[in-house]
């Protein structure tokens, strides 16, 4: 579907409008519906911001009673009830529950600006400047946050320096080899070339770099090699946190504490917001020494208390559980039956991911299933990595009926594709026409 106003004057940057083309027009829920009436569910959340859903219920009315009553919108970093109501709601539903005493620093409004802002607080406090990311990383497009990003597309030599920072193997990069060992032969070797960093930034399952999952194991050995160093442990929950793993922060089940979390994407219910916690004894900024205009988005405190109250709700959270089951059995049950395929499955929690070792071939399968009513994007080195992030919300019969779609896509996509390499060897980026002229794929859902 072509957008003249899109087509015509939006950037070429625009990229998941040529991933889902189409014109969006309401959404509640796990669902979506575009200007002609037909309905998306939605495997995709925004790239993790819609944890909840969209126009999520709690969010929605208390963000109405605000604004209703003149509310303040925008602060800066003075004081008003929605921030005071945040921060008391926060410690007292997520982290005391859990032990963790961080200070809160609210940044600018994107994930992006939280990561900058531990950077230049660990290198301020520190004294030190250099810091280590991970392979296949993703933390922001600004040009602190994008010096740590693996994936060399973003990256052009004209953007600035990429001085003072080290990409080591992720955990699982090398195979079966424990690549924190390498961390730690790395920092006790004077030799090898890695300064005594100020920060590590991890992200403890990779979300944008192909559902990497790192083990607690390795997560420890990282984070008992950065203490004896004296080196700060930055954890990037901004994608993976707010549930998304089944417990509220990603680190719950390893046992460690990081000393700064960033978070942001579903934080703000589906507003801007982000925040950065700190270990108190590290919170050393001088007041105003970092700063940002939308630092104190209000309408986003207003939702994000909103959204806490389901952390106090049991039945919300067992059925984190309960959903992970059914994904993890899902595509467990779409792998078996391709097994010659190789295919592998990786996540926790609610967020997944199905390698078919092809960015062609999953990309495909996306749009097949964009056609047939469900949005589920790719990622990973290749692309080659369908990852399912559906509302922490959805019901059971949706998340089965959205797993339904995933499948029978995948076998259509099999079924044109053996057509087409049965008949004349073609590469699978000529199947593209077969997968937007398939009447079944067009059939209203």
């Amino acid at each position: 579907m072509e957008i003249p106003s899109i087509e015509r004057y939006e950037s070429n940057v625009r990229s998941y409008v040529r991933a889902f083309p189409t014109l969006f027009s309401t959404a509640e829920g796990s669902w979506v519906t575009d200007t002609t009436g037909k309905r998306f569910l939605d495997f995709f959340a925004g790239a993790g911001t819609l944890n909840y859903g969209h126009n999520n219920r709690l969010a929605r009315e208390a963000i109405l009673s605000y604004v209703e009553k003149c509310g303040i919108t925008h602060a800066l970093d003075m004081a008003t009830e929605a921030k005071v109501e945040l921060i008391d709601a926060f410690q007292r539903i997520v982290l005391q529950p859990r032990n963790l005493d961080y200070r809160m620093q609210f940044t600018g409004p994107t994930g992006a600006n939280a990561v900058e802002a531990a950077l230049k607080l660990a290198r301020k406090t520190t004294r030190r400047s250099h810091v280590v990311g991970f392979t296949n990383a993703y933390h922001g497009h600004s040009l602190g946050a994008l010096a740590l990003t693996g994936n060399r597309y973003y990256h052009d030599e004209h953007y600035g320096s990429h001085n003072n920072v080290s990409h080591l193997p992720y955990d699982g990069y090398l195979g079966n080899f424990d690549t924190s060992l390498l961390f730690e032969k790395m920092l006790n070797d004077p030799s090898s070339g890695l300064p005594i960093p100020a920060a590590v930034i991890v992200e403890l399952v990779q979300g944008e770099g192909g559902i990497n999952v790192a083990s607690n194991h390795w997560i420890q050995h990282i984070a008992h090699s950065c203490r004896k160093h004296g080196i700060w442990l930055i954890v990037d929950d901004i994608q993976v946190g707010n549930g998304r793993t089944g417990e509220y922060f990603s680190f719950e089940s390893s046992g460690v504490t990081p000393d700064i979390v960033c978070m942001s994407k579903a934080i703000g219910g589906g507003l801007p917001m982000s925040l950065l916690l700190i270990k108190p004894e590290h919170d050393q900024w001088k007041p105003a020494e970092h700063t940002g205009t939308f630092r104190g988005n209000n309408l986003a405190f207003v939702a994000s208390r909103a959204l806490l109250n389901y952390w106090n709700d049991g039945a919300f959270i067992n059925s984190l559980t309960e959903n992970s089951k059914t994904i993890q059995a899902g595509l467990n049950a779409i792998a078996a039956e391709n097994a010659e395929r190789n295919w592998t499955v990786r996540g926790r929690g609610m967020v997944w991911g199905l390698d078919v070792g092809c960015g062609e071939f999953a990309s495909l399968v996306s749009k097949t299933a964009f056609r047939r009513g469900l949005i589920i994007e790719t990622c990973g080195a290749h692309d080659q990595v369908l990852k399912l992030l559906p509302p922490l919300t959805i019901s059971p019969e949706e998340l089965a009926f959205g797993l339904r779609i995933m499948a029978e896509s995948i076998e259509e996509v099999l079924r044109l594709s053996e057509t087409r390499e049965s008949s004349r060897a073609l590469p699978l980026s000529v199947l593209s026409n077969d997968v937007a002229n398939s009447s079944s794929i067009f059939a209203t859902i």
